[in-house]
């Protein structure tokens, strides 16, 4: 193998199709303010499949990180609309963005900020009465190879214990869409690989829309939909018919 097929470029998801999950209409972030005003995002238009794996792409300070932030209610646009599953997040107030936060989503975060003085289990047992369908802590975590490291504290963790750790405490609610921030960005290759394949495995087989910012070009041969951002704007949208699987990654 010489390395990942490029995705294959197709037209994107028409407006209003029923499989819409995230709705993404003329979003703009704006921070500072007067003559320091920057705008950051720029009229992004974005529409992800329900179950379906997006891989957002950009060199730093393209708005990659502001873009998931407003998709997962942790930030509001100043301009636009936000739909996910056929609510419109952006006109939710505080509480009920909250409730949504809750209830739907799963955030994994590039620094993993886990509780440094709870153990694995705990860390991950505090996210688990937020859903009314948890999954089973022991259980998920031998799925992701923690069961042995359930009573250590986070400092006691390698890198990718800690990001399996913070993988575990997002799914553990069964979120509908999960949101990750370069989630291999301080792993080495191994991890990194080993990584891609519980986030792949995540969305297959719980059925859980994936959008994840990374700074890796070569995730984007395993995704279905690929959205590269330059300046604030979406410059280029496609999609692969034919996803390599993370085991066949290359980089």
């Amino acid at each position: 193998m010489t390395g990942p097929t490029p995705p294959s470029v197709a037209t994107t998801v028409p407006a209003g199709s029923s499989a819409d999950f995230v709705v993404v209409e003329g979003v703009s972030r704006f921070y500072g303010v007067k003559e320091s005003r920057v705008r950051v995002l720029d009229r992004a238009r974005l529409r992800v499949r329900q179950g379906a794996m997006c891989v957002i792409v950009g060199a730093s300070g393209s708005g990659k990180s502001t873009l998931l932030n407003a998709i997962g209610g942790l930030d509001r646009p100043d301009e636009g609309t936000i739909s996910v599953a056929g609510t419109t997040i952006t006109a939710l107030s505080d509480r009920d963005l909250a409730r949504y936060r809750r209830r739907h989503l799963g955030f994994v975060f590039q620094f993993y900020n886990l509780i440094p003085n709870l153990t694995v289990a705990e860390n991950v047992a505090v996210c688990r009465h937020l859903s009314p369908t948890p999954m089973d802590v022991d259980e998920l975590l031998a799925t992701l190879g923690l069961a042995e490291h359930r009573d250590k504290f986070p400092a006691q963790l390698s890198g990718g214990q800690q990001q399996r750790c913070a993988i575990a405490r997002a799914l553990v609610k069964r979120p509908d869409l999960l949101l990750c921030d370069e989630p291999t960005g301080a792993l080495d290759y191994e991890s990194s690989r080993q990584m891609l394949r519980v986030l792949e495995e995540v969305n297959r087989d719980l059925g859980s829309t994936l959008i994840m910012v990374t700074h890796n070009d070569a995730v984007t041969a395993m995704a279905d939909q690929v959205v590269a951002l330059k300046d604030g704007r979406i410059v280029r949208e496609t999609h692969n018919s034919d996803p390599l699987s993370a085991a066949d990654l290359e980089w």
